[in-house]
């Protein structure tokens, strides 16, 4: 059987030193009929290995729930690279980052009060052993040394970044990490990933694990930076970042080409190994993005182009061609090239149907009675939205609430008063002076996946209070938009052929014909905020703040006749009509 080894300076396939250049392609981030084709472009642009995170939550969405189906079967991926004749590397967590929801981590674990995120506490580390018994499998019987393509697999993800336990307790958490791991069949080399940061590399991983670091430029220095933490053995840069995520209300970030193309030539000239993150960088589909917050909310856009070399759509960049000749001076590349896509279908689609949000009754959970305003974990609402009600009175005047995570559409008897938004620091809005039913809408925009405040509760938190009193006798309940395309393919929609704008909360709806299975790219200009589904594949979040003009629609969601394009909009559409375009509008750039 093959062998892969860590050498006194190389990294050793079956015994012969061989350099790894490998690109983060996430599995979950990219449609499965797709994964093929964005494999073999990998492959055309002399990549040799794939890399990808596996990320906790997106298997185990409740307790004593995984799932390894569909858009969630990583053995299926694994044996795609394996077709493609490519390696891999995994890097199962159980924390992640990767501007992912909560980082990975299962919002239902965070919930569970008193429990130890990321250390060696019971109850994290027990959910921790169910999570790797039934995910390492898949992984195990896929080792190179069975004759699968994985190389490493990792343990943690940047860990020396996180907390402040002492050394001991930090180390006894790693080696039950790696205790778990070796108990599900893991044998090929495991090691740890850190910025290229003196004290994150000493925190962050075990003698006996072998060390990568994080980085985007000044290759050498930061090369010598790892081995003065890593005496032997290869040097790995586990996450080159040739290009950046992009925030809701920021620019589209870019990275040039040019410095990228020089950095990686002179870490690949050095004899290192290399992870370029991203080669691929995918959608951020449905409720799964991430957010960061260091004293400011950010939450991550809907697409997660990267700016990388292979750009959302599958289409090859600049920096792909850039990449492949520096790759082309070090490693064999083959010489066929990716065609480019064709210009995606463009047409204009009338969403002549709609239904006011407090229509649709069902979507809410029974609503539930409450002395004080509950968090969406207590309601057991891990993403999306949560709806909440009271009644005010006209002396009220004003409603202040301790905190909201993260947007709240506040209502009066039906009518939008206004917003509270973290984002913004936004915690007060005046009322109109009159009694009557108040409602907020309240939206999870993401989970924070960096930093101290990763495993927070969403929703309203602490009091809310208007100019007289606080506020209680609530009643609260989960929108379960999980069941939004079933319900509403049954609801009598309204009619709203001719209408003009239309104002929100609403659902509307439209149908088109198409080309089937040609990749779409969705603009909703005039729209403000809400979410798209597609032939009920919830595509994700669009916003009027940018910087992402379109949503990515992969072609396999797509048939001939009578598609079904559905859209929740929280505010209001200066008309009803969306827009198919020809090619991705990612947003104003900054470089």
């Amino acid at each position: 059987m093959p062998t892969f080894e860590i050498g006194e300076r190389d990294f050793l396939l079956d015994d012969r030193p061989h350099q790894v250049i490998s690109g983060a392609l996430h599995y979950f981030r990219v449609h499965p009929d797709l994964w093929a084709d964005r494999l073999r472009k990998a492959k055309l642009m002399g990549l040799n290995t794939i890399e990808t995170y596996v990320p906790w939550n997106f298997h185990s969405p409740e307790p004593e729930v995984f799932d390894l189906s569909g858009r969630r079967d990583l053995g299926r991926f694994l044996d795609l690279v394996a077709d493609a004749g490519m390696h891999a590397i995994v890097r199962p967590g159980p924390y992640i980052c990767a501007e992912w929801d909560g980082g990975g981590l299962p919002a239902w674990l965070s919930a569970v009060e008193g429990v130890g995120m990321r250390r060696y506490e019971p109850r994290f580390m027990a959910a921790v052993g169910y999570y790797f018994e039934r995910l390492l499998p898949v992984v195990a019987e896929r080792q190179v040394t069975r004759g699968g393509p994985v190389l490493m697999v990792q343990i943690e993800n940047e860990y020396g970044a996180y907390g402040d336990d002492p050394a001991p307790d930090r180390e006894r958490y790693l080696r039950a990490l790696v205790d778990l791991t070796r108990a599900q069949g893991i044998e090929v080399p495991l090691f740890t990933c850190d910025q290229a940061d003196d004290a994150m590399l000493s925190r962050g991983g075990l003698p006996e694990l072998h060390k990568t670091a994080t980085f985007g430029s000044r290759s050498t220095e930061r090369l010598a930076t790892l081995r003065r933490h890593q005496p032997t053995g290869p040097l790995m840069c586990m996450e080159f970042w040739n290009g950046w995520f992009d925030s809701w209300g920021m620019e589209h970030h870019l990275a040039p080409s040019e410095a990228n193309a020089r950095d990686l030539d002179e870490l690949l000239a050095a004899g290192g190994s290399v992870n370029l993150y991203m080669f691929h960088g995918g959608t951020n589909f449905g409720l799964t993005n991430g957010a960061n917050d260091k004293g400011l909310y950010r939450p991550i856009a809907t697409s997660y182009d990267y700016d990388a070399p292979l750009a959302e759509h599958g289409a090859v960049t600049e920096k792909y061609h850039a990449m492949r000749a520096v790759i082309d001076k070090h490693a064999p590349v083959p010489d066929e090239l990716p065609e480019p896509p064709a210009p995606a279908p463009a047409f204009d689609v009338a969403l002549t149907e709609y239904l006011p949000l407090g229509e649709a009754a069902e979507l809410p959970a029974p609503m539930r009675s409450y002395d004080r305003a509950p968090t969406m974990d207590a309601m057991r609402q891990w993403s999306g939205f949560a709806l909440y009600r009271t009644r005010v009175r006209a002396d009220d005047a004003v409603l202040v609430v301790d905190e909201i995570r993260d947007r709240a559409v506040v209502m009066l008897d039906g009518e939008p008063v206004g917003v509270l938004d973290r984002g913004t620091h936004t915690r007060a809005i005046a009322l109109p002076q009159r009694d009557g039913l108040l409602e907020l809408l309240v939206e999870d925009q993401g989970r924070v996946n960096y930093g101290p405040r990763i495993g927070e509760p969403k929703g309203l938190i602490g009091t809310a209070r208007t100019a007289t009193r606080e506020l209680t006798e609530w009643e609260a309940a989960p929108v379960a938009l999980d069941r939004a395309p079933e319900f509403l393919a049954s609801r009598p929609w309204r009619d709203g052929s001719g209408l003009g704008p239309l104002a929100g909360p609403v659902l509307a709806r439209g149908v088109f014909d198409t080309v089937a299975g040609a990749d779409h790219h969705l603009r909703l200009a005039g729209w403000t905020k809400g979410l798209a589904w597609i032939n009920g594949e919830l595509l994700g979040r669009y916003w009027s703040a940018g910087p992402t003009g379109t949503l990515y629609v992969p072609g396999p969601l797509l048939r001939e006749r009578g598609n079904e394009l559905v859209l929740l909009e929280l505010h209001g559409a200066a008309s009803r009509k969306a827009s198919f375009v020809e090619a991705p509008d990612l947003g104003v750039t900054a470089v």
